[in-house]
């Protein structure tokens, strides 16, 4: 099961990829990620995308597509992998489809988990994050339950920098639900109910 996991930011995306992977046992490849790890390993790529962001430049679909295409190579992808965060435009989307083809591979469904606008603004505004560790909670909670940790709104979870990133998406990233609709393969899923009714639809889709 070959997915790309399509979604404006906060729509729960993350929570459903992990419900997949601890089911079926998928490779979740998230490309934040896997930049990450590649600068901190500072592999030869790693380096690369490095630079640019140091210079503060978007990192390069093609320098993007190689971290992918070396992730999408690992032994734990090879039954089946999750791809998140990537490709966010169509120019991606096609070069994505060229390699996978080289690989002798192919996707199999494009899930889009789909949540109103206002309602992203209004979950991830009230969402507060610990200092310490990380954890997430509803707003209200000023003491992380895990660490005992400070509990404080990030500037990404603030309603004007939601906005920007929600017109971000839009912009870049929706074209992608028309793209991957033409070749057959998108599967929709109202998001904006209970984490497992969420679940129970995303897997009679992908299962059927």
């Amino acid at each position: 099961m070959n997915i790309v996991l399509l979604g404006a930011p906060g729509a729960g995306k993350g929570t459903q990829a992990q419900k997949l992977v601890e089911e079926f046992g998928l490779a979740h490849i998230s490309t934040g990620d896997l930049l990450r790890a590649a600068v901190k390993v500072q592999s030869e790529l790693g380096l690369q995308a490095k630079a640019y962001m140091d210079a503060g430049k978007l990192v390069p679909d093609q320098l993007v597509i190689n971290l992918v295409k070396e992730r999408l190579e690992a032994d734990d992808a090879q039954s089946g992998f999750i791809l998140d965060g990537f490709p966010r435009n169509t120019a991606q989307a096609v070069t994505l489809d060229s390699e996978l083809a080289a690989m002798e591979r192919n996707l199999d469904a494009a899930l889009l988990v789909d949540v109103k606008p206002d309602v992203i603004v209004k979950r991830l505004s009230s969402r507060r994050t610990c200092r310490s560790c990380g954890y997430t909670a509803p707003a209200g909670v000023d003491v992380c339950p895990r660490c005992g940790g400070e509990m404080y709104q990030r500037d990404d979870d603030k309603p004007e920098t939601i906005q920007k990133r929600l017109d971000v998406y839009q912009t870049q990233t929706a074209p992608l639900i028309e793209y991957y609709r033409g070749h057959s393969i998108l599967k929709e899923v109202d998001g904006d109910r209970p984490v497992d009714e969420v679940y129970a639809d995303v897997r009679a889709l992908l299962t059927k």
